[in-house]
């Protein structure tokens, strides 16, 4: 599994808001950076790796939700969760594939064909599961990904410094901001 970068210009006397920009925005190129190969059913780590860097992008984004407007923060998160979600429908076959093979190998060769037809099956939603995720990691979704992720982090810089709490009149500091 890849490793998470670490965020080294990060300390106790960075703001919130500028914290915010800087995890986010090497999380979101975290998920860019994965998605070279992800399509390439033989090497099923890459997915994974893609699959985790979208979680660690995840829990950023939800972990500085007060630095980021509302509606680009949703549209955000909702591409991200799709994103996910298409990895996930892939690696759920990716890993069966991977268990049912080496649970064949064991076997004696008259069960085999039974774990080889359903191992085919499971190739065949592998596939299917492929050409959705396809869509997802196509070179310009994940463009347009990063530029919503620019925007949020730009309005978190443009916040600079810890998110402002609510008024007394209850609106959202962050719709403020944005």
């Amino acid at each position: 599994m890849a490793k998470a970068r670490e965020i080294s210009d990060i300390h106790q006397g960075v703001p919130y808001a500028t914290a915010a920009a800087r995890v986010v925005a090497l999380r979101a190129d975290e998920v860019v950076e994965h998605a070279g190969g992800v399509l390439d059913v033989s090497e099923i780590e890459r997915l994974h790796d893609m699959r985790v860097a979208t979680r660690r992008l995840r829990a950023a984004l939800e972990v500085f939700r007060p630095c980021f407007p509302r509606d680009e923060f949703k549209a955000t998160l909702r591409e991200v969760k799709g994103i996910a979600d298409a990895l996930g429908e892939r690696r759920d076959r990716d890993v069966t594939i991977a268990a049912l093979e080496d649970f064949g190998e064991v076997l004696a060769a008259p069960d085999r064909p039974g774990i080889e037809s359903l191992v085919a099956k499971l190739r065949t939603e592998q596939e299917e599961a492929n050409d959705g995720l396809a869509g997802f990691v196509d070179r310009a979704r994940l463009e347009a990904l990063r530029l919503r992720v620019d925007e949020l982090v730009a309005a978190a810089e443009e916040l600079g410094g810890v998110p402002e709490t609510p008024s007394s009149n209850g609106a959202d500091p962050v719709e403020r901001a944005g």
